[in-house]
């Protein structure tokens, strides 16, 4: 197994460009109180802390807690694990402090690199920190052992080799899932899987050394480095992004000269509305990557609206587990598929990246250990996505029966193997995969299955609807599908019923949607805290149930 270590490319990138701008923010100075890093000191500081923490009691391949804000700190800490070898654990903390504990439990971690709260917390609940043993504190510290990120860089330098030879498939990182659709799972990054990501995004989306990348979602601030990019890290709170002024996402965008940004949609379609209301443009982007939820083919084409013509705006297909796997430009959607979508065909994602590939095989809730060509449905039909390729993840941590849920040998053990996604869809003609919802939304009727992506498109159209969402109500497969309707305004009893009856005419106009009758309204739906585009359809499920039975 070849000797890899992700951190090696920062170190490179300080050699040919030591005194090129790495990282920017304003509001957030790191530790020695700079608002900007060049990429020598941001590559002599993290080595600085990584020399102390492979002096510390952690042995190679420990998971250390990091529970920071966005920031140089947050970036030097990261970098500073790879480079002594430790696997940094990362967990959403707007998930909720009980199932975040639950998560770093299971990570058995070894250390925490946090602001106080998080080290209070390993206090408070010392059950869920048992094996804690190194202690970096980035902020005042108080009651509890280890140092001050501060008093680590005004220590001597030590003379140690960096970064640590880890093996490409060594664990680089464990990233926790949102747990949107079930029990959030540790997922097993390795260095190989990490470089793979940084590839595809400079190959694949050509986003160039040089540039200028907005970082409004931490981990994919840290590719940035490795790119050769200048990192500018905005005034918001990632786990929020539907509270974000769109201001501070597009001010540094018009100040800095901003060539490159990943964004969710829901930071997309609100920068989008605010630059439109108030006739601003964005001529320096030239690449924007939106994912973690369907992006809605109008709110990519209002986005990309603003950029030059040389902008491109793509909507990746991925998941924690694997990503990025496709991807599609606004112009194919804009000029192809955007029809087709509206039309409750699906949400086409694009086309594998290079060194990916996908297939769709019959939806079933079994493990299974192998794959074999016969597994595949005939193109168009629908089924489970499932992908492999570099930048796709073996296993959870510590969850052999999820893993072999989710994994399918390819050939001989310990080689290939496939992934699958928890997600539905079809191939088309031209290689492109049609995303249509997660597997676990589906609703079977007795008239046959129904997927979210493509039942919501056809209500989605209408203009007094803000977004739907299917759900079943009742035992499969006799389930009774309802839609959920999220109104832009405010609907009373009249009103209401008029737009009711406006839907079910366009359900009985589409063979997807011709056996939906019931739809009800409700204010605002439950969403994912990251994206807050992923509707949260199991608790709108019992919601309507509830409603139903109430008559």
């Amino acid at each position: 197994m070849k000797i890899f270590n992700i951190a090696s490319l920062l170190t490179e990138a300080a050699q040919k460009w030591p005194d090129r701008t790495a990282l920017i923010c304003p509001h957030r100075p790191d530790v020695l109180g700079r608002t900007s890093l060049t990429y020598r000191e941001l590559d002599e500081a993290s080595s600085h802390l990584a020399a102390h923490l492979v002096r510390g009691q952690a042995p190679l391949g420990s998971r250390i807690i990091v529970m920071l804000k966005p920031g140089p700190d947050f970036v030097t800490s990261v970098f500073a694990l790879f480079k002594a070898g430790l696997a940094p654990v990362m967990v959403d903390p707007g998930m909720g402090v009980r199932r975040m504990l639950r998560c770093l439990a299971e990570g058995r971690p070894s250390g925490i690199v946090g602001l106080p709260v998080a080290h209070l917390l390993s206090l408070t609940a010392p059950g869920y920190f048992r094996g804690v043993k190194v202690r970096v504190t980035v902020g005042r510290k108080y009651g509890w052992g280890g140092r001050t990120l501060a008093e680590i860089m005004a220590l001597p330098k030590e003379d140690v080799e960096l970064p640590a030879a880890t093996r490409e498939d060594d664990t680089a990182a464990l990233l926790f899932t949102s747990g949107s659709t079930g029990p959030a799972k540790g997922v097993v990054y390795t260095h190989a899987m990490f470089r793979a990501q940084v590839e595809a995004i400079r190959e694949d989306f050509d986003i160039r050394e040089g540039g200028v990348d907005l970082a409004t979602f931490p981990l994919f601030g840290l590719f940035a480095p490795a790119l050769g990019l200048t990192s500018v890290i905005p005034d918001i709170n990632p786990a929020k992004p539907a509270k974000a002024d769109p201001r501070r996402i597009l001010e540094p965008i018009i100040e800095r000269g901003v060539t490159s940004m990943f964004a969710s949609p829901t930071l997309v379609s609100n920068a989008a509305r605010f630059a439109h209301e108030h006739g601003l443009s964005l001529p320096s982007l030239r690449r924007v990557l939106s994912a973690g939820a369907p992006v809605a083919p109008r709110v990519a084409a209002s986005f990309a609206s603003l950029m030059s013509a040389e902008g491109r705006l793509s909507t990746p297909y991925g998941a924690t587990e694997g990503v990025p796997l496709t991807t599609i430009d606004e112009r194919e959607i804009s000029g192809e598929t955007r029809l087709m979508t509206e039309q409750g065909l699906g949400m086409c994602v694009g086309r594998p990246l290079r060194g990916v590939s996908l297939g769709i095989i019959k939806i079933s809730e079994n493990p299974i250990a192998r794959f074999s060509d016969d597994l595949l449905l005939p193109m168009g039909e629908i089924g489970e996505i499932i992908a492999r390729g570099p930048m796709v993840s073996r296993a959870y941590f510590e969850r052999p029966q999820d893993t072999a849920q989710s994994t399918m040998q390819q050939g001989e053990a310990g080689g290939d193997f496939w992934r699958r996604m928890g997600d539905v869809g079809w191939m088309d003609s031209q290689g492109r995969l049609w995303f249509c919802g997660r597997k676990a939304h589906r609703v079977a009727t007795s008239q046959g299955l129904l997927f979210s992506i493509p039942c919501e498109a056809i209500f989605n159209n209408h203009p007094q609807v803000r977004r739907s969402a299917l759900v079943g109500v009742g035992a499969a497969p006799h389930q009774r599908p309802v839609i959920i309707i999220e109104p832009h305004s405010t609907l009373k009893a009249p009103k209401w019923q008029a737009l009711v009856e406006e839907l079910s005419t366009l359900a009985r106009s589409n063979p997807r949607t011709i056996h939906i009758s019931a739809f009800l309204k409700r204010r605002s739906f439950p969403v994912d805290v990251r994206h807050n585009a992923k509707i949260n359809r199991e608790r709108l499920a019992v919601w309507a149930a509830g409603e139903l039975s109430r008559g």
